[in-house]
C-alpha cells in the first residue's frame, strides 16, 4: 500500500481550522473597529452631558473644581460643544496640548475606522489626538474633544484579546465539528474505497477485494457502486483472458498438427486433378483452393497468437468478384454445392456490386470476413442475402442485408464479443468478432445497421486509403 505522508483527514482538519480562522478575523477587525467607534461616541455623549452644565449653571459660569471633575469624568483636557445658531460651550483644563491626529466621526467609512482601530492597536507610544463629530445626545450639536488617547488604546487592547480569544475557541469547535461531520461523511468512505483499489491491485481475484457498496445516494455512494462494477467487470475479463489464453494455446499446438494433416489433402487433392473422372476434375480446383486458405489461415492464426494483430497482404481487389466467390462458398456450406440459384435454392445470393469497384485490401482476410457474415445469414434462415456497395468521397462501404428472423436482444448487446454475441446455442460467437477485427486491421469497421423481423444488415466500411476506381 502506498505510503500516505499527509492523509485527507490531517489536510481536511488543517484546512478546516484555517478557512474558519479567515473567516473568524473578518469578524475580529469589525469588531475591534466598532469597539472604537463605540468608545469614542460614549465620551463625545458624555462631554456634551458635561457642556451642558454650564447652561445650567448661574450666568454660565462653573467653578474650577466642578470642571476639572467634569473633565475627568469624560477623560478629556477641551470640550466643545457648539449649534450652528446658538452659543458655545467650553471646558479645559488649562492644558491645551498639540493633537498628533484629528479624527471626524461624522465622516469616518468602514475601511478607515478598521485602518484607524488596528493603528491604535500597533502603537506603542500613546499621543494626544482630537476627535469631533455630531453628538449621540443631538444630531444638531457637533462636539469637539482633545483628548489623550492612552485609555482607548487599553481598553482597545483588552477588547481584542478577549475578541480573539473568542474568536479562537469559536474556530476550534467550529472546525472540529466540520471536521467530525467531513470525515464521517467523506474521509470514512473514501478511505473505504482507496483500501479496496488498493487490494484489487494486489490480488483482484481475492473475492474480499471487490467494495460493497453502501446504499447512499450521493456522489460518494455512486462512486463505490461505479468502483465495485467496475472491479467485477476486470475481474471477468481477466477470468476470460485467461481462457482464451490457454485456448490460445490450444489452438496454437492443434494448428501446428492441423497444418500437417491438410499439406497431406493437399497432395491428395492434387493426384485427384489427374483423374478423368469429369466431376471430380470440376470440383478438384475449388478443393484445392479451400485446402490452401485452409494451410495459410493456419499460418496466419500463429503469427495472429505470436504478434496479437491480423497480418494484412493488401493488394488490389475487385470486390464484384471477390463477392461473388464468398456467394459460391456460402451456398456450398448451405448445402447448395455446385448447382447454380435457382428457384428451388434454400438461400439466394445475390451480387450487386458493381464491376469497377476494386479496393486495396487483403483479399484473403476481407473473404474470411465476407464469408463469416454470409454463413452466419445462411445458418439463422434468411432465404436471400443482397451484398451491394455504397461510395463516397473518402469512403467505400459494402453493405450486406439478408431477409432472415433478425437478432435477438441477448445477441445484439453483446454482438461482437468473443463467445457471447452467438445467438445459435451451438455457436462459439467468433464469426462477427474476427470479421470485426479483420475489418479494424483495414482501418475500418463493422457496424450493424439495423436488426428486426425482416432481416438484418450489416455496414462492412473501409477507409478512403484502401479504395480505388
Amino acid at each position: 500500500m502506498p505510503t500516505i505522508r499527509l492523509g485527507l483527514s490531517s489536510k481536511l482538519l488543517v484546512l478546516t481550522i484555517v478557512f474558519v480562522m479567515l473567516a473568524e478575523v473578518l469578524i475580529f477587525a469589525p469588531s475591534v473597529a466598532r469597539y472604537r467607534q463605540v468608545w469614542l461616541n460614549e465620551r463625545m455623549a458624555e462631554a456634551h452631558l458635561a457642556a451642558l452644565t454650564i447652561e445650567a449653571a448661574p450666568e454660565g459660569m462653573v467653578s474650577a473644581a466642578l470642571e476639572q471633575k467634569l473633565l475627568d469624568r469624560v477623560g478629556a483636557h477641551v470640550i466643545d460643544l457648539s449649534y450652528p445658531d446658538r452659543r458655545v460651550y467650553m471646558l479645559s483644563d488649562g492644558r491645551q496640548p498639540a493633537a498628533a491626529a484629528h479624527y471626524d466621526l461624522g465622516r469616518a467609512d468602514v475601511a478607515a475606522l478598521i485602518l484607524d482601530a488596528f493603528a491604535v492597536l500597533a502603537r506603542r507610544t500613546p499621543r494626544t489626538i482630537a476627535v469631533e463629530g455630531p453628538s449621540p445626545k443631538d444630531p444638531e450639536a457637533r462636539v469637539r474633544l482633545l483628548l489623550p488617547e492612552a485609555p482607548l488604546q487599553r481598553e482597545t487592547r483588552n477588547f481584542a484579546w478577549r475578541i480573539l480569544g473568542l474568536s479562537i475557541v469559536i474556530s476550534l469547535i467550529t472546525a472540529g465539528l466540520v471536521f467530525l461531520s467531513l470525515h464521517y461523511l467523506f474521509v470514512r468512505p473514501m478511505r473505504r474505497i482507496t483500501r479496496s483499489m488498493t487490494a484489487f491491485h494486489d490480488d483482484p481475484e481475492d473475492p474480499d477485494a471487490i467494495l460493497v457498496p453502501s446504499a447512499r445516494g450521493d456522489e460518494i455512494g455512486v462512486a463505490q457502486r461505479e468502483l465495485a462494477r467496475m472491479q467485477a467487470a476486470v475481474r471477468q475479463a481477466l477470468r476470460q483472458k485467461e481462457r482464451l489464453a490457454a485456448l490460445g494455446t490450444a489452438v496454437a499446438k492443434i494448428n501446428h498438427d492441423l497444418r500437417n494433416i491438410l499439406s497431406t489433402a493437399s497432395l491428395v487433392s492434387e493426384r485427384l486433378a489427374a483423374s478423368a473422372d469429369p466431376q471430380v476434375v470440376r470440383v478438384t480446383p475449388r478443393l484445392m483452393t479451400a485446402i490452401d486458405r485452409a494451410v495459410d489461415l493456419c499460418a496466419q492464426t500463429l503469427s495472429y497468437t505470436r504478434d496479437g494483430v491480423v497480418p494484412l497482404r493488401r493488394s488490389s481487389v475487385d470486390l464484384r468478384g471477390l463477392v461473388e466467390e464468398v456467394g459460391s462458398e456460402v451456398l456450398v456450406a448451405a448445402g447448395q454445392g455446385d448447382d447454380e440459384q435457382g428457384a428451388d435454392a434454400a438461400v439466394r445470393w445475390d451480387n450487386r456490386v458493381p464491376a469497377a469497384v476494386t479496393a486495396l485490401v487483403d483479399q484473403d482476410q476481407l473473404y474470411r470476413a465476407l464469408l463469416n457474415l454470409g454463413r452466419n445469414a445462411a445458418q439463422a434462415g434468411a432465404d436471400r442475402v443482397t451484398v451491394e456497395a455504397e461510395t463516397a468521397p473518402g469512403r467505400l462501404t459494402l453493405v450486406m442485408t439478408d431477409t432472415g428472423p433478425g437478432l435477438p436482444p441477448r445477441s445484439v448487446a453483446h454482438l461482437f464479443q468473443p463467445f457471447a454475441g452467438s445467438s445459435r446455442t451451438d455457436g462459439a460467437g467468433l464469426g462477427l468478432a474476427i470479421a470485426r477485427e479483420i475489418v479494424r486491421a483495414h482501418g475500418g469497421d463493422l457496424r450493424l445497421r439495423s436488426t428486426g423481423s425482416g432481416g438484418t444488415v450489416f455496414a462492412l466500411e473501409l477507409p478512403a486509403a484502401g479504395m480505388s476506381s
